[in-house]
């Protein structure tokens, strides 16, 4: 006899696309990184405001934790691995889409960056944004998955925020 727990399941097309969609944007980010480093000795300008320009950043976003050495280095790969654990899960058990490709998109941007912090203690940057002399902190394609879905994860719950609960709209419409 087979006894169906209601909270396991086996995964289904979603998830096999969502795991997909990590695995891709981790290789794609470790190419481009691969990429860069190979190719990148000087900057190149590509448009006013876009350059490619080689840095290594040891710490997380805007250098912070840069100057925490060996201990910050495996604590935050420590971290890393939590969140992408706990990411990957929350991918296993959605049946939203959306909330699976905005958790794909983080996951596999925090598994770029892991690869290179566990690699070689930094993160191979090389995206640069400027407006003339002002810069936004060097990034790459793992940080852009990152924020992507994060913002993507925003949007979801500020546009679930301003829809009538169904109860509500059961209520008005009698």
């Amino acid at each position: 006899m087979i006894t169906v727990h209601p909270t396991r399941r086996a995964p289904g097309r979603l998830q096999a696309i969502a795991f997909a969609l990590v695995v891709l944007i981790a290789a794609l980010d470790q190419a481009a990184k691969a990429a860069a480093r190979a190719q990148l000795a000087a900057p190149v300008d590509l448009t006013p405001f876009l350059a490619l320009r080689l840095g290594f950043n040891p710490g997380v976003t805007f250098g912070l934790f840069a100057g925490s050495g060996d201990a910050g280095r495996w604590a935050l790969s420590a971290v890393a691995f939590v969140i992408v654990g706990a990411l990957l899960a929350w991918i296993w058990r959605t049946r939203s889409a959306v909330t699976a490709v905005a958790a794909s998109f983080i996951a596999g941007g925090a598994i770029g960056n892991l690869l290179d912090r566990l690699r070689s203690g930094a993160v191979t940057d090389f995206i640069d944004l400027h407006w003339g002399e002002a810069h936004w902190p060097t990034f790459n394609l793992a940080d852009a998955a990152i924020v992507c879905g994060v913002a993507l994860l925003l949007l979801t719950v500020r546009s679930s925020d301003s829809r009538p609960a169904a109860s509500t709209l059961g209520r008005a419409a009698r």
